[in-house]
């Protein structure tokens, strides 16, 4: 079901690319008080760091970053404060080797790698098990969300989820990144995935973890890789069982999943959005009847920036994803 948008974008802010890089440039997200790190062993011997924000028996949110972001991304971290004002504790999932330490394994994290929320939610549920749980996500983090809620189907106990700003159709976006000012962004992300494939290689080797470290060694000299589409197939579908990047992107593509969905779920995309094209989005008889799309003219990508006063801003997702989770809290 698609619904009506309450987004204004700020007038100072109207365009698609002044809102995709005014918060990373400019925000400065308070540190959410009562905050704890939790390390975490995954059954394969590897591990993910949880950052919580609140104590008690309050309902319990989990939050999903994007592609090259953290657990302190200012979209996360912001999140977690205006969360627990509205009553709600939140975890914060790192995925593998973006909380400030490498990860074990030669396996990171992708677009449809779905696994360490599952064990997430499965270790909450199993410490917490009449605890209401809901989830968000953002960009890539979005974009494995809604292929988990489709995954799973009916199994899950969520009362509500929430995805913002998701590659829906990945190829479509990383052709949509190889044009125009987009490449900026495409060259920023490049970068840094290749400086955390750098970090990982140093960090096996200086542990000891030789087999895994000729993984990445493998992968070969990543330095020439210019493009989304270069290095899902060098790197993604060989260190995560794919055929190829094309067969990375048709099984984690998470448009197939939204009819499969059972938990009461919002997506929140920006028609202007610098990553994606109008092709990206779902029509209403593509998901199911527990999903509503709420789609904005403008927004940029995890931007969505309101505010009628220059340089002070209001960040819309963070009344928006609240307003949500409160509704079918008590629905």
């Amino acid at each position: 079901m698609r619904i009506k948008t309450t987004f204004k974008p700020a007038w100072w802010l109207k365009n698609r690319h002044l809102q995709t890089i005014y918060p990373s440039l400019f925000r400065k997200a308070p540190n959410p008080p009562d905050y704890r790190r939790e390390r975490l062993e995954t059954p394969d011997h590897d591990f993910i760091d949880i950052d919580y924000c609140g104590t008690g028996k309050q309902p319990l949110v989990m939050l999903v970053h994007g592609l090259t972001g953290s657990s302190q991304s200012g979209y996360i971290k912001g999140l977690q404060s205006v969360l627990l004002k509205h009553g709600f504790r939140s975890a914060a999932l790192n995925f593998r080797g973006c909380s400030g330490s490498s990860n074990n394994r030669a396996r990171s994290y992708h677009s449809g790698e779905t696994e360490d929320i599952q064990f997430l939610y499965q270790t909450l549920r199993r410490r917490e098990p009449d605890t209401p749980l809901a989830v968000v996500g953002f960009s890539l983090g979005g974009n494995v969300v809604l292929k988990w809620l489709g995954e799973q189907g009916s199994r899950l106990n969520l009362f509500a989820a929430v995805a913002v700003s998701v590659p829906l159709v990945l190829g479509v976006c990383a052709t949509k990144l190889d044009k125009g000012f987009s490449r900026l962004y495409r060259g920023v992300l490049l970068d840094e995935l290749k400086a955390y494939m750098h970090n990982k290689l140093q960090h096996l080797d200086s542990t000891g973890q030789t087999q895994e470290a000729m993984k990445v060694r493998e992968l070969g000299d990543l330095s020439a890789i210019g493009s989304f589409w270069q290095y899902d197939d060098r790197v993604v579908a060989k260190l995560h069982g794919f055929d190829d990047v094309h067969d990375y992107y048709r099984r984690s593509s998470s448009r197939q999943y939204l009819k499969s969905i059972a938990v009461p779920t919002l997506v929140i995309q920006a028609v202007d959005d610098p990553f994606m094209t109008r092709e990206v989005l779902p029509g209403p008889d593509e998901v199911s009847p527990r999903v509503q799309l709420e789609f904005t003219e403008h927004g940029g990508h995890v931007g969505f920036i309101s505010g009628l006063i220059p340089f002070r801003p209001e960040y819309w997702l963070e009344r928006r994803i609240p307003e949500f989770l409160l509704r079918h809290r008590v629905a």
